[in-house]
């Protein structure tokens, strides 16, 4: 099988630091990867960053259909050109964060599994658009950062614990599988990664009245994570009640505490008493 290196180097091509590109090379954690997925026969999946296309045939293979999306045009135009006698593979030289994933889902005509290795610098926002669009996916596997894996999984009342982690777990759970040492890339990561699957629950783990402004109070009190709960809303600048502080103690939440000290369900019951 002919390298990552040997084969970019064959069409000119280095790997661009602007894009964050770092290619999958090892052919068993690319079959772990493939795996851990649970591709179907009848599955559609949308493939994020698929390089040279040795992950999108893979999944061809086990795949109804494969929408692989890379929005590096040099190495969209050699995926298309490998991909021409693939039938179920549809290639698209796109910016994910610019897509509709809901034109994937009417012309799929069903929800989507999504495998990908993610480029770090837009893993966070395209998780939250992933969550955001969750009716659309049945589930997630995706290679990312490992401490970007770390925040995902993290419990209340570590430093790890944040935004990403509360809007996530609400909604999903989320397994760490295996991580993958920078070696296995080309160019290798300063840093390792890791595997992790998204699947959504079958209801949120908290009642959320008004999830947008769910979102606004969770950001609100971790934009001031150093303060007690009590100031970080003074501080975020949220339309509050004149009683917030009373408001908060009546819902069983300490007004001193951290804001990565409270449990999900504690911010949902935060979040409806400030709305009501």
């Amino acid at each position: 099988m002919v390298s990552i290196r040997t084969e970019l180097a064959g069409h000119g091509l280095t790997p661009r630091k602007s894009l964050g590109q770092h290619f999958l090379a090892d052919q068993n954690i690319l079959n772990k990867v493939v795996e851990a997925a649970r591709i179907e026969k009848d599955d559609v999946v949308l493939e994020v960053g698929s390089g040279l296309g040795k992950m999108t045939l893979a999944l061809a293979e086990r795949a109804r259909r494969v929408i692989a999306v890379e929005v590096d045009l040099r190495v969209a135009r050699i995926l298309i050109e490998k991909m021409a006698d693939q039938q179920n593979v549809e290639v698209l030289q796109r910016d994910i964060l610019e897509v509709d994933f809901r034109q994937f889902h009417e012309k799929a005509g069903q929800q989507i599994k999504v495998v990908a290795n993610l480029p770090y610098q837009i893993t966070t926002p395209l998780l939250f658009r992933f969550v955001e669009s969750r009716d659309i996916f049945s589930s997630l596997t995706l290679m990312i950062q490992k401490e970007v894996a770390a925040r995902l999984t993290a419990p209340p009342g570590g430093k790890d614990y944040g935004i990403l982690s509360v809007f996530t777990q609400l909604v999903s759970d989320v397994s760490l599988l295996f991580l993958i040492k920078p070696s296995a890339f080309f160019p290798p990561p300063k840093v390792d990664s890791a595997v992790i699957r998204i699947a959504w629950k079958q209801k949120p783990m908290a009642d959320v009245q008004d999830m947008e402004w769910f979102k606004i109070v969770v950001r609100g009190c971790f934009g001031y994570r150093r303060k007690t709960l009590g100031n970080a809303l003074k501080h975020s600048g949220l339309p509050l009640p004149l009683d917030a502080i009373e408001t908060i103690r009546r819902n069983g939440i300490d007004p001193q505490s951290r804001p990565e000290s409270l449990t999900i369900p504690e911010f949902a019951r935060l979040a409806n008493s400030l709305k009501a």
